[in-house]
């Protein structure tokens, strides 16, 4: 253990006292607003975050994967999340599942490709920093570039697991070789070689340039893209730093997940808020920051957060999001909803008759009549 004087105690204002041990300083560290809370913290709030680095990882030949579910993140009803990340020419085999399915790319590229129900069919290489969105049912697969790739999954429910999605090997071996001989014309002995069980992640060649993969369907093409190149948007800039939105006002067919990518310079503060429609899950991509939650009633407690971290917010609660580092604070806030929203506690103000906040919280009015009336979500 590290000298008694750089080590972190329960101390605030004369209360509390030593904690002598046995402790893990390292995560005390991590976690200074766990050890010693705010002042203003009060009552039980439910753990709002989890890292990824406390997953399990399902490793294979190609890859690796980890997900964040209702199951480690009990709060969490609305949204999971899947870290993923695939070696040059790797694929995450064919399959589809009962939830949609939003993505990130984190780092590298891969290629993506998708045939909704009326045979129309979807191909395309995505790189960091771009989305992809694939509706309920539809089939679809990831395969990596040379490069390899890493990709965040997030999907319409708390309770889904990336561990039991359809996946097209697992549905042939249970299903008897004459039925599926049947079904295309084939020859029972040409069948012989059919994987026995899932494939789920395995080693593949890095596929020829995008114009020799595409194939032709009668259907054509889906009507709207499966992917938004989000770093191409230009970027809502705020004095503390920048937001880009990507819902169905530009990514037609994404209409289950909505996101936010926020980047909050140092000293800056993504503002008072709460979200009026949904749950909000967050994903850290990088910097170090903290969030204050409020839970009504008197009820209000602060997370610490760091790169591969995911954290939550329950429908309406008041929150901020405060950069603590040297370097700016990026991550994603996501919805299941179609549309972002949120309402901005400065801007309610603003536009409220002055003196009626002056009457609520005691403050001159001089200074409510001088707050911005447009939305700034994040300040510095």
């Amino acid at each position: 253990m590290a000298d008694d004087s750089t080590v972190p105690q329960p101390q605030r204002a004369g209360k509390g006292w030593q904690d002598p041990g046995p402790r893990d300083v390292t995560r005390d560290r991590e976690n200074p607003d766990l050890l010693v809370p705010p002042a203003t913290d009060a009552g039980t709030v439910p753990n709002l975050r989890f890292s990824f680095a406390d997953a399990h990882q399902r490793i294979e030949r190609g890859g690796w994967t980890r997900e964040i579910t209702q199951r480690e993140l009990p709060v969490a009803t609305k949204l999971a999340g899947v870290d993923m990340a695939l070696e040059p020419g790797a694929y995450r085999e064919l399959h589809w599942h009962q939830q949609a399915e939003w993505a990130y790319v984190l780092r590298g590229s891969c290629r993506i490709s998708a045939v909704d129900h009326e045979g129309r069919n979807f191909l395309d290489d995505v790189r960091a920093g771009d989305l992809w969105f694939f509706p309920h049912g539809v089939p679809h697969h990831i395969q990596a570039l040379d490069e390899g790739v890493e990709f965040l999954l997030v999907f319409d429910d708390g309770a889904f697991s990336e561990n039991g999605t359809f996946l097209i090997s697992d549905f042939f071996a249970h299903t008897p070789r004459d039925v599926i001989a049947k079904n295309f014309g084939w020859a029972p002995e040409q069948l012989e070689s059919l994987p026995e069980r899932e494939k789920y992640i395995f080693a593949g060649q890095v596929p020829p340039p995008l114009d020799q993969d595409r194939v032709v369907s009668p259907s054509g093409e889906v009507p709207r893209t499966f992917s938004h190149r989000l770093m191409d948007q230009e970027p809502k800039r705020f004095p503390g730093g920048t937001v880009r939105i990507a819902d169905v006002t530009n990514f037609a067919a994404a209409t289950d997940i909505c996101a936010a990518r926020v980047e909050i310079q140092p000293g800056g503060l993504r503002e008072l808020h709460w979200h009026p429609t949904d749950d909000e899950w967050q994903y850290y991509i990088s910097g170090r920051g903290r969030m204050g939650v409020f839970a009504s009633t008197g009820v209000a407690r602060t997370f610490d957060f760091r790169a591969g971290d995911v954290g939550y917010v329950p429908f309406a609660y008041g929150h901020y999001i405060e950069n603590l580092g040297d370097e700016p604070l990026v991550f994603l806030e996501m919805f299941r909803k179609p549309r972002f929203a949120d309402i901005s506690l400065s801007q309610w103000m603003a536009n409220t008759p002055a003196e009626i906040i002056a009457d609520t919280l005691n403050l001159p009015r001089e200074m409510i009549e001088a707050l911005p009336k447009e939305k700034r979500p994040v300040v510095r």
